[in-house]
């Protein structure tokens, strides 16, 4: 019988503690094991035995102001021991601004003030977000993929699976004794890398996304022939449109090309999304918007990608790669955008060998304890680069500009410049790329020096702008001329196509019934949360379209 996962609280005070443990075994006490903590040193020992036996730990609920270990020093030695765990402080008021301070210092992902009666209302909610977007550890014979670091379609693999939030075990080709074993187990051998091995034991060889997608359980067909509402894309805007859509009683389906989230889903962190002081993972706000999307009955499908759309008015006719075909009375276009290639030479052969359009964590893995670039001088980069400086011993960002102010949030900005292993070069781009069957080394023209040089380089991520993929709606809505779908008062003064005696509403193209919604909308503001603001409104003017005759 597995063990139930372990919530710890830590408090110094008896009285407290005995009010905190009473009040966990209320809420908890079915499916958690409660334990408890009268000290820091008492804490981390307990810890210490839960990690030798191999025990889930999944909250820590420690006392801010303790005798001999703070709070904060007691979860910098837990992270060591259990880095999943979730981790909360309880403060007093006057102890507000440490924690806030520890948010930013010390991950602490909440804390919570005392008192905190009622429970209902000022604990549990709180610790039910946190346990609910707590992960346990999967058993790692789930799902095992075999196959070699330097190669582009086993970096894919392990991309489409990681983007899509699905657990798997990795075993490198060149290093790993038992993945030799587990391909001879299976009847493959290293001609047919990569290898996926499902927990049933059957194995899948250089697997395509939709047949891999199929077998582990992802939703890849639609489960009807006409829908109130059609959403294309899975980012923010419309993991959005389609969680508004259903809690209203929209019959609904998303469809995803690649993994929901979007480019917002590869984030490492999103630290001013409203309503989340400590910040959250991409990944982590993907997860909570496809639990919310689907607990009210949205469909979301996963790869789906639609190639075109075509006019039955008063409806649209979806059409999937696949060949099949959905109707729909309202569809919102929210594909988003995607990063711009770095053309260059040598980049395109070295893509997925070492460099990267994205900073996930198997991305992250490989690179540590090595030297890597981060090219970009936006969010994203900044993103990226303060999660990788965890993993390589030197990060160097290479910025076009002679300055980040103009295009990195400020908080970004003062946090690259406090971490030591991060180094910033402005006026310095990426001329050549060269490895044999990985990256090995750049080319690096420093404009303010007016030098070149060659620099040895493990890895190399690439943020350096976006683009949408719009070129599949060519002759049905207005784009402008950087691809961008034009909607509401931006279409100007000629509706082409249009059949209504009302102009269009805010988000609606020159296609009655057919929005856009976050990124991919010219004129848009590119941030999480303006995205998931269209996505929601895009639902009301969805609404005003089935209303009419």
């Amino acid at each position: 019988m597995t063990e139930r996962p372990t919530i710890l609280a830590v408090d110094d005070d008896r009285g407290v503690l005995l009010a905190v443990e009473e009040d966990l075994r209320a809420r908890y006490g079915a499916d958690y094991r409660i334990a408890t903590a009268g000290s820091g040193d008492e804490a981390l020992q307990l810890l210490r035995q839960l990690r030798v036996r191999a025990a889930p730990v999944s909250l820590l609920l420690v006392d801010q102001r303790m005798p001999g270990m703070s709070g904060v020093e007691l979860v910098a030695h837990a992270r060591e021991l259990y880095p999943d765990a979730k981790r909360a402080l309880l403060t007093a008021y006057a102890d507000s601004d440490a924690a806030i301070a520890a948010i930013n210092d010390a991950d602490i992902h909440h804390y919570l003030l005392k008192p905190w009666h009622p429970p209902e209302e000022r604990l549990y909610p709180v610790l039910d977000d946190l346990l609910e977007t707590w992960r346990p550890p999967r058993p790692t014979a789930e799902l095992r993929l075999v196959g070699h670091r330097w190669s582009q379609p086993s970096t894919a693999v392990r991309e489409f699976l990681g983007r899509n939030l699905v657990p798997y075990r990795w075993l490198e080709i060149a290093s790993d004794d038992e993945a030799d074993q587990l391909l001879e187990l299976v009847g493959r051998d290293a001609s047919h890398l990569p290898v996926v091995v499902l927990g049933d034991g059957t194995s899948l060889a250089q697997p395509e996304p939709i047949e891999l997608a199929e077998r582990i359980g992802l939703h890849v067909h639609a489960e009807r022939d006409a829908y109130d509402l059609v959403v294309v894309g899975a980012g923010p805007a419309g993991l959005a449109a389609g969680v508004y859509g259903a809690t209203e009683g929209l019959s609904t389906l998303v469809a995803e090309r690649t993994a929901a989230g979007g480019q917002a889903g590869t984030s490492s962190r999103i630290e001013n999304y409203l309503g989340f002081p400590s910040g959250l993972s991409g990944a982590d706000l993907t997860m909570r918007a496809r639990q919310q999307a689907a607990r009210f009955g949205a469909e979301i499908l996963t790869p789906a990608e639609v190639t075109r759309i075509s006019r039955a008015d008063p409806y649209h006719l979806v059409t999937f790669a696949d060949g099949s075909e959905v109707t729909a009375a309202a569809t919102v276009i929210a594909t988003g955008v995607d990063y711009r290639t770095l053309d260059v030479p040598g980049v395109a052969a070295l893509t997925g060998v070492g460099i990267h359009y994205s900073a996930g964590r198997a991305e992250a893995i490989d690179a540590t304890g090595g030297s890597v670039y981060v090219v970009g001088g936006g969010n994203s980069a900044g993103q990226g680069a303060m999660f990788l400086s965890g993993f390589a011993e030197q990060v160097t960002m290479l910025v076009r500009d002679d300055t980040l102010a103009t295009t990195m949030s400020r908080y970004l900005i003062d946090q690259l410049e406090a971490t030591d292993n991060i180094a910033i070069r402005y006026r310095t781009s990426v001329t050549d790329a060269k490895g044999v069957d990985h990256l090995e080394a750049l080319t690096l023209d420093d404009a303010g020096a007016g030098t070149t040089e060659q620099v040895p380089a493990d890895a190399l991520f690439v943020f350096i702008g976006m683009a949408p993929r719009t070129d599949w709606l060519d002759g049905l809505v207005q784009r402008d001329g950087g691809g961008f779908v034009r909607t509401g008062t931006d279409l100007g003064p000629d509706y082409r196509g249009w059949s209504l005696e009302r102009p269009p509403m805010p988000l609606e193209t020159n296609v009655p019934g057919i929005l856009a919604a976050g990124d991919v909308r010219h004129g848009s503001v590119k941030r999480v949360a303006s995205a998931v603001g269209e996505g929601s409104m895009a639902v009301r003017f969805v609404h005003e379209r089935l209303s009419e005759p």
